[in-house]
Parts: structure tokens; sequence; C-alpha cells
């Protein structure tokens, strides 16, 4: 058996700082983190608790909320214990399961808002149909689509290399991912990368959908004072969330593939986990500030 398959655990880099550093950084994100359920918990709370919000777009706006909470459950339990303990180690399965739930959650980020973008672009293109077309069984089948299809394609590739013979074991990121576990493996098989292209595929086909949808509003509402009303009343934080969701995935992005050394090692860690920082307390911020329904209950 060779050295690669015995690997049962990968060392993750970044967190290069003195003691004095690592305590202040851990009392901050710690704060972060308690901010973040905070004000996801809130919005939550309000939309279930108040009859008058069991709304479609409110119902959406629930799920994109409990996803932050899902998805950075997955980065900051394991970074705050990772911060002050002087080896900075995960297992291989933890590892495959951090991966699994931080990229899940991005994937059903998108997802659930290539939803609401169909909601609005029913209630303001087709308004007479609206109650006939988003029925309450439609909404649930909307749901279970928006965190089924997410699961389903991180699933499918967690378990191409799941049991991988490993060649390496260090991650250069504050968390696992399942593109930098693929490259200390040492070898990649034809169906990890085939599944990893499939799954692209089909979040870049959301991304033009959400594109499209909103250019489209956006056209209508030029037509039309009612509807112009009604777009910059609940289309705009949608929009602030696709923006806010784009960019972040941008940095991830930039840094896995363009990452250098030549950065200083702070700006690293942010471009690594921007998507992990600003979505999960914007989102419930900007829904809460814009959406009047929310502001009025809060």
């Amino acid at each position: 058996m060779d050295n690669g398959s015995v690997l049962t655990f990968f060392t993750l880099l970044g967190l290069d700082y003195t003691v004095q550093h690592r305590i202040v950084l851990f009392a901050l994100t710690f704060l972060f983190y308690s901010v973040i359920w905070i004000v996801n918990v809130v919005l939550i709370i309000t939309i279930v608790v108040d009859e008058k919000l069991h709304e479609p777009m409110y119902i959406f706006l629930c799920n994109l909320c409990i996803n932050g909470l899902y998805g950075t459950a997955g980065f900051y339990p394991k970074f705050l214990m990772v911060i002050l303990s002087p080896s900075h180690v995960i297992s291989y399965a933890g590892c495959l399961l951090q991966s699994f739930v931080i990229h899940s959650s991005s994937g059903s980020d998108l997802t659930i808002l290539a939803v609401m973008a169909y909601d609005r672009y029913v209630a303001i293109c087709q308004p007479l149909m609206y109650h006939s077309v988003i029925t309450k069984q439609r909404i649930y089948l909307l749901v279970a689509f928006s965190w089924i299809l997410p699961l389903c394609c991180m699933f499918t590739n967690t378990m191409t290399i799941f049991q991988s013979k490993l060649c390496g074991s260090h991650i250069p990121k504050l968390y696992c991912s399942n593109a930098l576990i693929s490259k200390v493996a040492c070898s990649t098989s034809v169906a990890n990368t085939m599944i990893a292209y499939f799954n692209i595929a089909i979040y870049i086909l959301h991304f033009f959908f959400l594109i499209w949808s909103y250019m489209y509003l956006v056209r209508r509402c030029l037509t039309s004072k009612q509807s112009r009303k009604k777009f910059m009343q609940t289309c705009v934080p949608h929009l602030v969330s696709l923006v806010n969701f784009s960019f972040a995935v941008l940095f991830d992005l930039m840094y896995t593939r363009f990452g250098s050394r030549k950065l200083s090692q702070s700006l690293q860690n942010f471009m690594a986990i921007e998507f992990l920082l600003i979505p999960p307390v914007m989102n419930p911020l900007v829904y809460g500030m814009i959406l009047t329904k929310i502001r009025k209950k809060q």
C-alpha cells in the first residue's frame, strides 16, 4: 500500500498568525457568527409567526435565511476551534462533510434566488394569473427543488472523490473544497471531472435564467408605473442579493484559480471566505430594511 492511501487528515493553511492575533480573530469571528445567527433567526421567526407573511415571496426568503445558517454552520464552528488550536487539522471525512455543506449551501443560494426571480416574474408580468400559477403545491415543489437539487449535485460530486488515495495533506485554504481535495489526490477520476462540469453547467443555466428574468422584468417595468413600483418594492432586494452572491462567488473563484503567494495572507483569506461573511449578514438586513411588511413587523 503506498503512502498516499494511508493519509486520513488534512492540514488547513492560512492561519500563520501570532497567538495574540489569533485570540483577537477568535473574538471577532465569534461575534460575527453570533450576528449572523441573530439577524437570520429574527427574520425567520418574524415570517413564521406572522400569518400575513405566509406568502410565496416570504416563504422563499425564509428558506434563504435557513440556508445561510446551514452554510455558515459548515465553516464557523470548525474555524473557531482551529483558530486557537496549535494544529490546524481536519479529518478526511470531516473535510468532505465541510465541503459538502458549504458548497451545497452556495448552490442552494443560487437556486433559491432563481426561484424567487421566477416568483417575481409571474407576479409582475402575469399578475392576474399569479395565484393560479404559484399555488401551494407549486410552492412546496419549488422549495423542495431549491434544496434537493444542490444536495444531490454535491452528494454525487463528493462520492466520486470519497476514499481517493491522497498524495498530499495540505489544503491551501481556511476550509475544505472538493476541488482542492481533488488536487491533492493521487489521481482524478473521469467521473469526478464529468460530474463537476455537469454541476457547473446546471448553475450556469441558473445564472442565465436570473439574468434573463431580471432583464425582462426591467423592460416590463419601464412601460408601466404600477409594475415599476412593484419592482422597486420587491425586486430590488433580490437584485442586491444576486449581485452580492455573484461578487462572493467571483472572489472565491479568483482565489481558487488565481490565488497568489504575492498577495497578503489576510487578503487571500478574505477572498476565500467572502461568500461566508457578507451574504449571510446582508441578505436578512437588506430584506428586513426594504420589504415594507417585514420592516413594520420588526
